[in-house]
């Protein structure tokens, strides 16, 4: 499958004369649905001008640290946050030293750096220079800390030379950008989601309701997929489309969201419930639309199930997430909502933090489980999302490293 849809991609170009493969780079990376920002080097700008990158990435391209305009909101570091992952192509010899060195000394350097997004360079140089032993410590360096090196390939080279240091086509790099999202780390296991709000009918016209989005949940069914999952996702009524390879079922209000998930959540190994049901819904439901008459309006409410609590508490019960979101006391809810519940894990976040949580791109998360926790500071969503099914993930093999629940269930019952 394609796991770069929806992905956003910093594309890092420094000056070496493989810089043009970066407009084809840019065109591909588009075709798969990505968004692409372009940040040059001085050197790049002159094999390759940033206005064929703009027009071929539909966005502007950085090229200078102290941008005034952009550096009025933090220009460098919004890009840093924003990216999925940066990808410089091609990395010169010169670039590979400043990023061994951490120097800061322009644009691209400072965003990788800055970013905690996967970061990988794809070298493009003269053969010799390749092979030379400060390279080739530049190289160990990056690799020790993490970084991806893809390539060089061999073959001619510009100079006339022939040997390592080509950089690698542009069909090759996708290749690896769309293998950075696609880890397998839960390949076959079968992952149950609730996503966005419900709706609890006060008359044909109203409702009761909450401001969820549903964006948590569908970049977690999303990740989940890249992950190797087969995904079920039980939405509310949202504005968003399903996300590829997941399989959506509707829900309108909390009674049919609970019975949707409970004639799946046998058959399922994860259940992560994202979805912000109603704790209430109206005792009666007027057959026809109320009128504005008197100055009060009484509802008689009485609760809704607690889907969660449920799964949680069947006999063959998945690996079960909730999520929290408080106002106060943060820590101490989402401790005991979890204890209280059954809970494998739990993630909390503020809820009116400026520029997270409903309604928003981004969010900040706090994980909850036996025996440990975890901060996700404030990030897109789609990167939290993925950060959070690899902890999902390493949990639920630490639980379940014989098989799924429902093999031990099976077990037990021979």
């Amino acid at each position: 499958m394609n796991c770069l849809t929806s992905k956003r991609i910093l594309l890092g170009i420094t000056g070496g004369v493989a810089a043009y493969k970066a407009a084809e780079l840019v065109r591909r990376l588009r075709e798969r649905g990505a968004e692409v920002r372009v940040v040059m080097t001085q050197a790049a700008q002159a094999f390759i001008t940033p206005l064929t990158l703009q027009a071929l990435s539909g966005q502007r391209v950085h090229t200078d640290l102290l941008d005034p305009e952009a550096e009025a909101a933090m220009g460098h570091i919004e890009l840093a946050r924003w990216t999925d992952a940066v990808l410089v192509a091609p990395a010169t010899a010169d670039f590979l030293a400043r990023l061994a060195q951490g120097r800061a000394d322009d644009l691209l350097a400072t965003l990788c750096l800055a970013t905690r997004a996967p970061l990988a360079v794809a070298p493009a140089m003269n053969q010799a220079m390749w092979t030379n032993p400060a390279t080739r410590d530049n190289l160990a360096l990056l690799a020790r800390r993490g970084v991806r090196v893809w390539g060089p390939a061999e073959g001619a080279q510009a100079c006339g030379e022939t040997g390592p240091g080509r950089l690698l086509e542009p069909e090759a790099l996708l290749d690896r950008l769309d293998g950075l999202f696609a880890d397998g780390a839960l390949a076959g296991r079968r992952v149950l989601i609730t996503a966005g709000p419900t709706r609890e009918a006060i008359d044909p016209v109203r409702f009761l309701s909450n401001r969820s989005s549903g964006k948590m949940g569908y970049a977690l069914a999303a990740a989940a997929v890249e992950a190797g999952a087969l995904v079920t996702l039980v939405s509310g009524p949202v504005a968003l489309d399903c996300p590829p390879g997941v399989t959506r079922v509707w829900a309108e209000d909390a009674l049919s969201m609970h019975a949707l998930v409970q004639e799946r959540a046998g058959q399922a190994d994860i259940f992560i419930a994202t979805a912000a049901v109603a704790d209430y819904r109206p005792r009666q439901v007027a057959t026809a639309k109320l009128k504005k008459d008197a100055a009060t309006l009484n509802l008689e409410l009485e609760r809704n199930p607690d889907i969660l609590a449920a799964v949680a508490a069947m006999p063959n019960a998945p690996f079960c997430m909730g999520f929290a979101a408080e106002t106060d006391n943060l820590v101490a809810h989402a401790r005991k909502k979890r204890l209280a519940k059954g809970l494998d894990l739990v993630a909390a976040n503020w809820v009116g933090a400026p520029g997270q949580g409903f309604d928003s791109d981004d969010n900040a998360l706090e994980l909850f489980w036996e025996g440990g926790q975890e901060s996700l500071p404030e990030a897109p969503k789609t990167r939290l999302a993925r950060e959070l099914i690899g902890i999902i993930a390493r949990l639920y093999q630490e639980k379940y490293p014989q098989g799924t629940p429902q093999d031990l269930h099976a077990q037990d019952s021979a």
